[in-house]
Order: structure tokens, then sequence, then C-alpha cells
């Protein structure tokens, strides 16, 4: 699966807080298990951390785990 990887715009905004992303240590994300989509930008993991637990992405996501 190829990902372009492309710069944010100097005023894109954080998806959770709306804090400019560049004035602070963003992260970008994306879904790559539906066709990868848009990236979301947060301007920190505490952002991105708070993001997840309020959608509750990480709710039985992950509870097994297989090398296999």
């Amino acid at each position: 699966m190829s990902t372009i990887i492309e710069t944010p715009e100097t005023d894109e905004t954080c998806a959770y807080c709306g804090s400019r992303i560049f004035d602070h240590d963003p992260v970008c994300v994306r879904d790559c298990t539906d066709d990868c989509g848009s990236p979301a930008y947060f301007c920190n993991y505490a952002c991105l951390s708070s993001h997840v637990d309020e959608e509750g992405l990480s709710v039985c996501d992950a509870c097994e785990w297989s090398p296999e």
C-alpha cells in the first residue's frame, strides 16, 4: 500500500483542539484500514490521546495480538 506524503498548510489546525499544529509538535494520522483516507492532524500527542479516549478508538481494538 502506498501513501503520498505531503506537508500540511502552515495554518492547518488540530482536529481535536483547533490550535495551529505548527505552533506545537504536530502528529499526523490516517485510517489505513479503510483506503487510508485523508490525514488528521493533531498539534501534539496529548490531543491525539484525548481524541482516541473520547471516541473510544482503543476499546476492544487490540485486546488480543498474535504475531502469526
